[in-house]
């Protein structure tokens, strides 16, 4: 007992009773000031340059983000895409919008009838086959020449339109691409005439997706120039020349060689609208694109955007808009969509396809896979490639 109240005293603690509490108590803090003594040095220089280094990184990044961006950077909630909801149910125009949304809603007020036309496409295979399998019987020849002749001038309607479609779109892109709005800014701010735009694209996929199975267009339009240039050879003019010549028939011809026309068309619309302006960065137009395509897929991947549609044909609408400009974008920018430079999340639109019912993606996978320009370059990224395969 006196011994260890000795010992107490030696170290500086107040003599006190062993038993009693507030030695014990001082005993521990006697303790515990030795342990802190014993911190490395080496430890304290690290902590202090921990800090400082820290201190340096928060610094930087508020200097060059700002304050809001850093604490978006610090929870990792930045951003890297657009996005904003846009309305592709309800948007009317305003008035800075309404003298081409009237030029542009004058074509797509069509757009049901061309489709429904084409769908009803029968074709005169049988016909023609009965012509060619008798060729001295012109009884036979009258009756495939009668039938094909109003089936031509469907064909010159439906052509006729790709070419009213081209000259919309080239109004819309004017409108959506010029200074000083960004892309971005135009889509949230003008939504009727990106409404517009939308619908061209998915007027689009449904028009090539009808004629690729409708193999008898180009069949009856073969049989056609054929028996044109023999009339001619045989110095016979036929009426139906009036309403498509020669010119005119060699045009449609080139249109309907294409597997999807009217994709063409609006790839060559877009391409002919950046050359023609000049003054223009090609970035504003394809800027547009890729901006549609990252809002298209955050609606399509957000519940919160997606209970806003009232109907299920919106979502499938989206889906085919997101594709559609992003086969625009692969034709139109040189190095295309699926670049790692692209501005398109690739990764997350075929992820967001690849979520939904595949009876209503089928056709839209396959659309990327064979319709797109630059799927299969070597700049593709292999995990992009096998996400399609």
């Amino acid at each position: 007992m006196v011994r260890r109240c000795h010992t107490l005293v030696r170290a500086g603690v107040p003599k006190l009773c062993p038993l009693d509490p507030r030695a014990l108590h001082s005993s521990c803090k006697l303790s515990n000031a030795r342990a802190k003594t014993k911190t490395c040095p080496k430890d304290k220089v690290w902590a202090t340059l921990g800090w400082r280094y820290l201190f340096l990184f928060l610094s930087f990044l508020i200097r060059f983000a700002g304050m809001g961006n850093l604490l978006k950077v610090l929870t990792r909630e930045i951003e890297n895409y657009p996005h904003f909801f846009l309305d592709f149910e309800n948007a009317q125009p305003t008035d800075c919008e309404r003298d081409v949304w009237n030029q542009v809603n004058a074509v797509l007020q069509d757009s049901e009838s061309i489709l429904s036309g084409l769908q009803a496409y029968k074709g005169a295979g049988q016909e023609i086959r009965e012509a060619i399998q008798n060729p001295n019987d012109m009884i036979l020849q009258e009756r495939a020449w009668n039938s094909v002749c109003p089936l031509v001038i469907r064909l010159k309607k439906l052509y006729g339109f790709s070419l009213r479609l081209e000259r919309a779109l080239q109004s819309l892109l004017e409108s959506l691409t010029c200074p000083p709005y960004t892309p971005t800014q135009h889509l949230e701010k003008e939504q009727a005439l990106a409404k517009q735009f939308a619908e061209i694209l998915h007027f689009t996929l449904r028009f090539d997706e009808l004629k690729m199975r409708i193999p008898a267009i180009q069949n009856d339009f073969s049989y056609y120039r054929r028996t044109i240039s023999r009339n001619r050879i045989n110095n016979m003019n036929l009426d139906i020349e009036r309403e498509v010549n020669n010119e005119m028939a060699n045009r449609m011809s080139l249109f309907y060689a294409e597997a999807t026309p009217m994709l063409k068309t609006l790839s060559t619309a877009t391409t002919n609208f950046v050359t023609e302006n000049k003054t223009l960065p090609l970035e504003n137009t394809t800027d547009v694109l890729s901006t549609m395509a990252s809002v298209c897929k955050v609606m399509l991947e957000t519940p919160d955007y997606t209970c806003r549609f009232n109907s299920e044909d919106t979502l499938l609408f989206c889906m085919r808009v997101m594709v559609g400009v992003i086969i625009l974008y692969d034709h139109v920018h040189p190095n295309g969509a699926f670049n790692k430079s692209s501005k398109i999340d690739m990764k997350g639109c075929i992820k967001v396809l690849k979520e939904q019912p595949a009876d209503n993606v089928e056709g839209l996978l396959n659309a990327l896979k064979f319709t797109t320009k630059h799927l299969h370059d070597e700049s593709t990224p292999k995990n992009i490639r096998s996400m399609l395969q």
